[in-house]
């Protein structure tokens, strides 16, 4: 047991800082997609400027220099519109410096596997801990080329760090690489063009309290009606004073739509974002806010009611609930889904299987719902797992902060909360003690319903493993403690069992033993014991 890692402590998820809806802009007239479409591509151009000089200003950025783009980008559309593009650049900036941090930690990690692996003998078989030399000659002179490229790497890499520069595509590099294989995304390449041209669009505004419905730019009224501010060089566009645009269609929104109309009312702010949807040709109009967090309650008062385990996997959900004591009782759940496809497709899925793991827990009543903390992204290099390339994309294809940081979101607004746990061994120790006794001639528990067990005792405060059973033969020392069922700070663990009224078995009273309440005659060999059997007193099961 020494060499076991230590567990972190179990918390309770905060949740959510902001919301968003989305809803679709229906009976648009021709004019009105000219409109938006021409409003998209001069501000996607001036964006598109303003990020490559965020990008150069590096770590010289300063407040100064954020005004000078301002006031630059002013002339050419308005200052609201400039304040929204200046502060999108500065974002997508910072979103590329965290993902280039994290791009040299894996270079770091997998260069030092490389480094350790090419120290030990060649055939020397690792352990659980560490792995061991390479298979063969060949493949120890394959790593040794990988580490010099990883190491030349790992050097332009910090150095771009260190100068403040990243790389940035905008309209994603995945489909600017799609422009060179078409053929396989089944594209052509007018098709592939319009997509380009969308997602490099902007039509996104910020929301400013107490301003008319909470936002000067793009304005949507209680009644549902949507008006643009249209930059400068498109003013002439305008169907209404100062400048404004009305869309011929009236939007409502039937996700949180009480919600955003009660900002909408006292002029909060709301951001709203117009965007095309070149595969279903689609225009939505999506809305965000954001809201104070909920008070997170103490775990003892999430608990009160019994806990769901769930443990994530790469395609289904495997849950079971717990009682307060730590039992599990009923039949295990699995939650499908399927995340193969676009990512539209395995969202929806996602979304799909926690709404039925919603519905469960409410309707048994529960309060709490136990997950893992889990992080694979020291895990996913080819370094650290070598030819496993099936299990790579396995734990590559989990979406696992998108199902928490969901689920979070999700139970915030059905009052149940989330328990995150230290994943360390879930798996292992749950088909250890639970899946054997869990499983009958009926129901055949899997590996993952028993992690679901191990995640639920962990959230609770229980130890994973179960109760042991009573010792063998005539319950005499010689066979051990008779049970496991107090935990060792517990007063009065090694004491006598508690008098409990009623019959005790079905021929003998209860306290008609003659050696009822003496703890010597109960364990000490040499002694009448209490009449009948062991018995179990009226302890939980499982502590």
């Amino acid at each position: 047991m020494g060499g076991l890692r230590n567990v972190a402590e179990r918390f309770v998820a905060s949740g959510p800082t902001g919301v968003a809806v989305r809803t679709r802009l229906k009976h648009l007239t021709v004019g009105d997609e000219e409109v938006l479409r021409l409003v998209g591509a001069h501000l996607g151009a001036l964006a598109s400027k303003d990020l490559a000089a965020r990008c150069r200003d590096g770590l010289e950025h300063s407040a100064d220099t954020w005004a000078a783009r301002k006031r630059e980008l002013t002339p050419l559309s308005s200052s609201r519109w400039a304040g929204s593009i200046t502060k999108a650049s500065h974002d997508q900036w910072a979103l590329a410096r965290r993902g280039q941090l994290t791009h040299v930690q894996n270079l770091e990690a997998g260069i030092n596997t490389i480094a350790h692996r090419l120290s030990l003998p060649v055939g020397q078989k690792g352990s659980k801990k560490a792995p061991g030399g390479y298979r063969s000659r060949q493949e120890w002179h394959a790593k040794a080329r990988r580490l010099h490229v990883l190491e030349d790497r790992l050097e332009q890499k910090r150095a771009d760090r260190e100068a403040g520069r990243v790389r940035v595509v905008r309209g994603g590099k995945h489909l600017a690489r799609t422009r060179h294989h078409l053929d396989a995304a089944r594209l052509t390449e007018a098709d592939w063009r319009q997509r380009w041209e969308a997602e490099r669009w902007f039509c996104q505004a910020d929301g400013e309290s107490g301003k008319r419905y909470g936002n000067e730019t793009i304005r949507v009224s209680p009644a549902g009606e949507v008006s643009i501010k249209l930059p400068a060089p498109l003013a002439h566009l305008a169907n209404a004073g100062h400048g404004r645009y009305f869309l011929a269609c009236r939007v409502t929104f039937p996700h949180r739509g009480s919600e955003w109309a009660d900002r909408v009312e006292v002029n909060r702010a709301v951001a709203y974002r117009i965007h095309l949807d070149v595969g279903r040709d689609r225009w939505y109009l999506t809305a965000s806010w954001q809201i104070p967090p909920t008070p997170t309650i103490p775990i003892r008062a999430a608990l009160a009611e019994g806990v769901i385990g769930v443990d994530m996997n790469a395609d289904h959900l495997a849950a079971w609930r717990l009682d307060v004591h730590g039992n599990p009782t009923g039949a295990p759940r699995g939650f499908f889904y399927d995340l193969s496809g676009t990512r539209a497709h395995r969202d929806a899925q996602v979304r799909h299987a926690l709404t039925r793991l919603l519905h469960w827990a409410r309707a048994c009543g529960v309060k709490a719902i136990a997950v893992e903390d889990l992080d694979f992204g020291a895990d996913k290099t080819r370094e650290k797992h070598g030819r496993r390339k099936g299990f790579r994309q396995v734990i590559s294809g989990m979406p696992t902060g998108r199902l928490r940081t969901r689920l979070t979101s999700m139970a915030d607004q059905t009052g149940i909360a989330i328990i995150a746990v230290d994943p360390a061994y879930t798996s292992r120790w749950g088909a250890q003690h639970w899946q054997k006794p869990l499983t009958s001639s009926n129901r055949k528990t899997t590996r993952h319903d028993a992690a679901a067990v191990a995640i639920g005792r962990r959230a609770q405060g229980h130890p994973i493993r179960r109760r042991t059973a009573p010792p063998p033969h005539d319950q005499s020392d010689r066979a051990g403690h008779r049970t496991v069922q107090a935990r060792p700070e517990a007063s009065g663990r090694e004491g006598t069992r508690p008098r409990i009224p009623g019959p005790r078995t079905r021929s003998v009273d209860a306290g008609c033993g003659t050696n009822a309440g003496d703890q010597c005659a109960q364990h000490r060999p040499g002694h009448a014991a209490e009449h009948g059997s062991w018995q179990q007193d009226s302890l939980p099961l499982s502590l």
